[in-house]
């Protein structure tokens, strides 16, 4: 299609008497239509129109991928590993060689046979948010490993070294070698809405790159509530597929910024459930561990669960379920059974809201709690302190 001006005055001033006098599309059409001798084609706005209509037909998939693409790697890790029960000498069973009835019958010396050994080999995603060089993936892809090798879409595979991971919320820091890397955009997962487009891109199956499109499904869903009751995560959940490899890697927004690192997938009857770490929680974890190779937990010490009414529904608050001995709510005087109903003057509606009041507080800062006890309405005030040093679960 070609793309024309008009060039003379006098065609303008017959173009505006045609509109205000004819008064209509058909007329000011039949008059570009009758009015081609002062018409010339003009290159560059045609050229234009034909860029505009290529990128046009470009979805915005395409678009969010190809910003963040050269910042998503792979990431594949060895570790070894004992294997009981290997061979021993003669190819007799390993562990029947180490028995010493077996030695001592067939009058051989007592002797510590090495255990075998086994290479194993593991694969994820991350990306890099950082251009000197530092990626950001799940603790669980990276934790054990005795090697770590990124490698990145262009094809470039570089030995990574993990600099810190943190078990708590499944994130890990890996360094690689000094240099210019290209990093992905950070987006603003509070920003987020139900309803809005989500992109998993990573590495499923050893299928390096692989790109997945769905939308978020829903937020804040706690892990403890999913059955995962080891991390302090609220996740994001999506239906944009997640399978085992895509670990690490970036969920995409519409603009292709990340707004969260995948890291679960529920099979099964739960098929079509994945669920994203948002990067606003990530970001701090990821600056702690790039600095000190670990992340300060706040804790009070108490196993917690839902608080039930006489009808046994559940009700705001969080009932005290076990106290460590000796740790914070013991000294501070929290009993079995105590039901929390506010931290620091807010309502608490259920354990995961208490943990996150926990965390926002911080080691070492007291936060008041209301709880009931007996029908009796009492405030206790609480020292967190840091769960690695205290040693509880």
């Amino acid at each position: 299609m070609r793309s024309f001006c008009i060039r003379s005055a006098a065609g303008s001033a017959s173009l505006r008497r045609a509109a205000t006098g004819l008064g209509g599309a058909g007329a000011i059409a039949t008059l570009l239509l009758g009015a081609q001798p002062l018409l010339t084609p003009q290159p560059g706005l045609a050229q234009s129109a034909a860029s505009a209509a290529a990128l046009s037909r470009q979805s915005f998939v395409a678009v969010a991928v190809r910003r963040a693409s050269p910042a998503v790697v792979t990431i594949d890790t060895e570790r070894t590993e004992a294997v009981a029960g290997g061979r021993g000498a003669g190819g007799l069973p390993g562990a029947l060689m180490r028995d010493p009835l077996f030695r001592q019958f067939f009058g051989l010396p007592q002797m510590q046979m090495p255990p075998s050994q086994r290479t194993v080999r593991g694969q994820g995603s991350g990306f890099v948010y950082q251009a000197d060089g530092l990626v950001l993936t799940n603790a669980h892809v990276v934790e054990k490993s005795d090697r770590v090798t990124v490698g990145f879409q262009n094809g470039q595979q570089v030995e990574g070294r993990v600099v810190g991971l943190d078990p708590i919320t499944d994130l890990a820091v890996v360094r690689l070698p000094a240099g210019n890397w290209p990093v992905a955009a950070l987006g603003n997962s509070d920003a987020l809405q139900v309803g809005d487009w989500a992109i998993a891109v990573g590495n499923p199956f050893g299928l390096d790159h692989t790109v997945t499109l769905g939308i978020i499904s829903s937020l804040n869903r706690n892990a403890s509530k999913l059955g995962i009751t080891d991390k302090r995560l609220d996740l994001i959940q999506t239906d944009a597929a997640i399978n085992p490899g895509n670990s690490g890697g970036p969920l995409l927004n519409s603009e292709g910024e990340v707004v969260g690192i995948n890291t679960l997938v529920r099979s099964g009857p739960g098929a079509g459930l994945g669920f994203a770490i948002p990067i606003n929680r990530a970001r701090g974890i990821a600056q702690q561990l790039a600095s000190s190779g670990r992340v300060s937990h706040p804790m009070i010490g108490v196993g917690l669960d839902l608080a039930r009414g006489s009808n046994g529904a559940t009700v705001p608050g969080a009932v005290v379920m076990a106290v460590q001995p000796g740790g914070p709510a013991a000294r501070a005087g929290l009993r079995r059974g105590d039901v929390i109903v506010a931290v620091a003057g807010r309502p608490v509606p259920d354990p995961a809201a208490v943990v996150q009041a926990v965390e926002a507080a911080g080691v070492g800062n007291p936060l008041t709690l209301t709880l009931l006890r007996n029908g009796q309405q009492i405030s206790l005030a609480v020292v967190p302190t840091d769960l690695r040093v205290s040693g509880a679960p």
